[in-house]
């Protein structure tokens, strides 16, 4: 993807400081180290919903996986690395799969951020497949030997609103930790923004309650981007296993 302007941050907007515990990704990142290290060029997926398209953005230069090359242009300025995007507004899970091989697979990236989660809780959709859907992609991204980082939901009001929101959020965590991969914790950072930070929710989220505007796409961008450049040059330790998850809501 060629490289776009950084977003600028609109007169008097906050500082953008993501907090190291909060974004610290729980596995390594092999592959992408890998390739690090021998200086080969670098794939990244980004896989999702509207959060991914970008929606609410000003354009697309400002969603968060085209700021998130110009992250990782920073962390990594000798290596080139794609981000491509692969959002797709209004999906759930099942509509991502029907579509893997050709947005994933075909492209054989490195890297899968996968953004999963919201259009399920905010429909109050419940699979309840146990996580078998999301561990049909896992599997399928680490045969073509592609590291992976799921990311949880958004803290936004019409996220919020539903009271399943707690469950959604633990589920997609624990899933995380029994296909040992990793997660982005962005409902957990967002949150910061509002109980820590004293943000409101103007400052990060557009009028409709759910996407974020350009300020809150390029920081979560950061965040991902720092989660990922720590993630992929930290020495690698032996996995752990990590018991199933005994509830079934599922996304």
């Amino acid at each position: 993807m060629p490289l776009s302007a950084q977003a600028e941050p609109p007169p008097g907007a906050p500082p953008c400081n993501p907090r190291h515990d909060l974004i610290r990704l729980s596995t390594p990142l092999r592959h992408v180290a890998h390739k690090l290290a021998s200086g080969e060029p670098i794939t990244i997926v980004a896989l999702g919903s509207s959060s991914t398209a970008g929606a609410g953005a000003s354009s697309s230069l400002n969603s968060y996986p085209s700021q998130l090359a110009l992250e990782l242009q920073r962390h990594f300025p000798r290596h080139r690395i794609a981000v491509l995007n692969r959002g797709v507004n209004g999906e759930e899970v099942p509509d991502m799969l029907k579509r893997f091989d050709e947005a994933v697979i075909a492209n054989k990236p490195d890297l899968l951020l996968w953004q999963l989660g919201t259009n399920s809780l905010i429909r109050d959709h419940a699979l309840n497949d146990r996580g078998a859907s999301i561990r049909e992609g896992v599997e399928k991204a680490r045969a073509n030997g592609t590291d992976v980082v799921l990311i949880d939901p958004q803290f936004a009001p019409k996220v919020i609103a539903k009271p399943q929101v707690g469950k959604m959020v633990d589920f997609i965590a624990a899933t995380a930790k029994r296909e040992n991969v990793a997660l982005f914790r962005r409902f957990e950072v967002m949150k910061e923004w509002i109980e820590v930070e004293h943000l409101p929710f103007s400052t990060f989220v557009i009028a409709d309650g759910l996407h974020l505007n350009d300020w809150g796409y390029a920081c979560i961008a950061k965040g991902i981007g720092m989660a990922i450049a720590e993630a992929a040059q930290r020495p690698v330790v032996s996995a752990k296993v990590v018991p199933t998850a005994h509830w079934e809501y599922a996304d």
